[in-house]
């Protein structure tokens, strides 16, 4: 018997997850987490530099993160499906974003899946975030942010809200994450969004102080 073919509206939607190696891993694996239960298909990218920085700043393995995307695709497979533009993605989110990787994807010069997936989302017009993390910012990371948010590039550094009263790195991370997921109409249920109740199990309103 001859297998039926999957439709397309059979399918959740694609979300490209692209991790760099960048400090501030923890964002990508935190990522991974929250569009688990989301309907979403996850479709992973790591740099090997990310693998590096994952080692340092966290006990996971790398294993261990791959085994919470839907789909993992090798840095170096430029002929993965990521690199075509007709297979069909909600767009990609780059948690954390080097300036390396920022930047490449700025001059057009693709030189991994990560880079060449930006790319792709770029030119068909699909959503890209990318969670710069880099301090102080220079001439050329702020040139090149300019020039990525004229073609429509969301750039969002992982800036924490103190106005949500975080009470550890886990909520601050989990926020940041949250109002990333805002952007692709994505509920996370993380945000301590203001005049509102904040998430189960924080239990304080978030409103301005007199």
């Amino acid at each position: 018997m001859a297998a039926v073919r999957q439709s397309a509206s059979d399918r959740p939607p694609r979300l490209i997850v692209g991790i760099s190696g960048a400090s501030g891993s923890i964002y990508g694996v935190r990522l991974l987490d929250l569009l688990k239960p989301l309907p979403v298909e996850t479709h992973l990218v790591m740099t090997r530099t990310a693998e590096v920085t994952l080692a340092y700043e966290t006990d996971f393995k790398v294993a261990d993160v791959k085994k919470k995307a839907d789909v993992v695709h090798k840095v170096d497979d430029l002929g993965a499906s990521l690199s075509s533009g007709s297979y069909p993605t909600l767009g990609m989110i780059v948690a954390p974003c080097s300036v390396r990787s920022m930047s490449e994807i700025a001059t057009g010069l693709c030189g991994n899946l990560l880079t060449r997936a930006a790319d792709v989302v770029l030119k068909e017009q699909r959503r890209l975030v990318l969670m710069v993390r880099e301090t102080p910012l220079h001439a050329i990371h702020l040139s090149n942010m300019t020039r990525l948010a004229e073609l429509g590039v969301i750039i969002a550094p992982p800036v924490p809200a103190f106005y949500a009263r975080p009470e550890s790195l886990d909520e601050m991370v989990d926020h940041t994450l949250g109002r990333v997921l805002d952007l692709f109409d994505l509920e996370a249920g993380t945000v301590a969004r203001w005049g509102e109740a904040a998430p189960k199990g924080r239990g304080r309103k978030v409103t301005p102080k007199r």
